[in-house]
Formats: C-alpha cells, sequence, structure tokens
C-alpha cells in the first residue's frame, strides 16, 4: 500500500519537483517505522536526500518515503553504471573489458552448480541491463534467453539474440510460458514490489527450476565502514536494505524453498570497498569513473591477497538459490 504525497521528506533538503510516496514494510505491513539513515545518489550526484527506516515490528531496512515510480526513472539514465555505453577507456579499456566480461564468467559459475545448461535450457534474466549475461549464455550454450528491464535497453549491441521486454516485472505477460532458471543479479533491491516479484517468479519456474538471486548483504563488514555511504545504499536506486535473515524471510514468504545461502555473489567485493572510500571522500558529488579507472585498477591488485578470501569475509554480497516449495 501506498500514499503519494507531493511535499518532500520532512527535513531534509530535496528539489521541490521531487514527489514522494509513503509505503508500508515489504515484509510485516506495518505503517510504524523509525529512522535509519539518510543516503544520496552517490555515484552520479544526483541531488537529493533520501531517507531509509527500520520497521518497528520485523526491523527490515527500507527506502520511505519513496520517490515515485515515473520518477525514478531519471535515475537509471547513461550515467547509470549499469546501463553506460561507454567503451573506450583509454589504455585501461583492456582491464575494463576484462572485468566486465569477468562478472559475467562469474554469475556463469554460479549458475552451473544448479542448473544443467544447453541449447533446451530456458532463462530469464530480470533486471538484465544491456544483456551481456545472456548474450554470454547463448553464445556458449544456445540457451533460449529471455531479459526483463525496467528501462528500454533494447538497442544495445546484441539485444537482437534474446526475447526481451521492458517495464515493470510483474506486469509482463508470459502465459503459457515457463524457465528452467530465472536470475535476479542486484534486481530484488531495486522493486517497488520485492515480495510480488518473487511471487511472480515461482509461477513462471518449471517445477525443477531454480531461482537465483544476488543482492548486498546490509550485515554485512563494508556496511559497518561506510554506513551512509555504503554502495549498497545507492539512493533513491534502492528500495530495501536486505540483511540475511530478511532476505530469507522474504524468499520464504513467497513459498519459495532455500536450497543454497552464498555469502558472496558473482559482483566483486572490491567494488564497495573502492567505491565506499570514493564516496565518503566525494560526499556526494558524484564519482568520475574516466578519472576512477586507474586508482580502482590498481587497488585491486594491492588488496589481491586478500581478495582471494571475499568470499569467506562477509564483505558486501549474498546469493540465494531456492525453488519452488
Amino acid at each position: 500500500m501506498v500514499t503519494e504525497s507531493s511535499t518532500s521528506i520532512a527535513t531534509l533538503d530535496n528539489p521541490s519537483d521531487y514527489r514522494f510516496e509513503k509505503v508500508v514494510c515489504y515484509e510485516c505491513g506495518s505503517d510504524q517505522a523509525s529512522h535509519f539513515l539518510v543516503g544520496q545518489d552517490d555515484l552520479t550526484g544526483k541531488p537529493g536526500n533520501f531517507q531509509y527506516v527500520k520497521c518497528n515490528n520485523c526491523s527490515l531496512v527500507y527506502h520511505n518515503p519513496r520517490l515515485v515510480l515515473d520518477q525514478i526513472k531519471d535515475f537509471y539514465d547513461e550515467e547509470y553504471i549499469a546501463h553506460r555505453k561507454e567503451k573506450d577507456w583509454g589504455i585501461l579499456t583492456p582491464a575494463y573489458n576484462w572485468a566486465m566480461s569477468k562478472l559475467d564468467r562469474d554469475k556463469h559459475k554460479i549458475v552451473k552448480r544448479y542448473v544443467q545448461l544447453n541449447n533446451d535450457t530456458r532463462i530469464l534474466d530480470v533486471g538484465c541491463a544491456v544483456g551481456t549475461f545472456l548474450i554470454f549464455l547463448k553464445k556458449k550454450y544456445g540457451c533460449q534467453a529471455a531479459g526483463v528491464d525496467f528501462i528500454n535497453l533494447e538497442d544495445s549491441p546484441g539485444m537482437e539474440q534474446i526475447d526481451f521486454r521492458f517495464g515493470l516485472y510483474y506486469e509482463q505477460d508470459f502465459r503459457g510460458q515457463t524457465f528452467d532458471l530465472i536470475t535476479m543479479w542486484h534486481f530484488l533491491e531495486h522493486d517497488y514490489d520485492p515480495l510480488r516479484s518473487l511471487k511472480f517468479s515461482r509461477e513462471l519456474l518449471t517445477d525443477e527450476g531454480r531461482l537465483i538471486i544476488e543482492v548486498p548483504r546490509l550485515d554485512c563488514l563494508t556496511f559497518k565502514l561506510f554506513r551512509n555511504r555504503w554502495p549498497g545504499v545507492q539512493a533513491p536506486q534502492h528500495t530495501v536494505l536486505l540483511d540475511k535473515s530478511h532476505f530469507q524471510t522474504l524468499v520464504r514468504k513467497a513459498n519459495l524453498e532455500i536450497i543454497d545461502y552464498l555469502p558472496y555473489g558473482a559482483f566483486p567485493a572490491y567494488f564497495y570497498i573502492y567505491a565506499g572510500m570514493a564516496f565518503k571522500r566525494l560526499k556526494g558529488k558524484g564519482l568520475d569513473l574516466q578519472k576512477a579507472m586507474l586508482p580502482y585498477f590498481s587497488g585491486q591488485l594491492l588488496l589481491s591477497p586478500i581478495l582471494l578470501f571475499a568470499k569467506y569475509l562477509n564483505l558486501s554480497m549474498q546469493t540465494i538459490v531456492c525453488k519452488k516449495n
């Protein structure tokens, strides 16, 4: 349930044309909550202060009041990292391309442990962005690939190879279709109705199908270090901040059975270390990716001995693998 308000958040400074809506807890439905933190769009530097609250009943942390749906689209422009089309990073272009392709390879490493992949496998990637993961699997296995994203990215290279839909996930018409694998790589924390999306996914799974969900982990080391500048806040795009307990609870409330819980994900934990330090220094001014490339890769090389153990250090990510209950 939401109640729209034309006024900005009390005591917080926001552009006058921002419109917010009050929401109830996504997990228990309570409308009683306490202030948790104020986040900003640290990545691009767009103006605004966005409040996150903790439910007084179940302790879920979520963005409230949240920006209305038609305005959140402005925060997913070409400056948004998953949608960037820039390919030329000078001498660091090979390193950038390697890092981006490694993300898809690491997703693949997780997926192939739970799903048999071949040219008959039907895959749906929710929040697919420019579709590189689906294109990777289609090229490697010939899978039947479909993707959904809130923003229309169908003109991105290679998207003609997949069945792409844009708009709200749970409003898509998949009548007559089921999937052997549904993936949500950093989608659920952006969702305006996460429980509905989980229930919708359950309906789309085959009897032996798997749903794999990766989100930032609120009860992690990097959140303790950076708090409101933690990259996992990513205000106002992130509507909910999930610790291990609430992540599992939401999945189970959707009548899904958890097969495995991983205290890591495909997304590099190092990004949260580097970006968190940068966000604390920049204080909402935005991160210039062109200037950040050299220090980013230099820092990654310096910390590489520690990052070898990232899966065991609870740095930033978590993944759940589940099926129909």
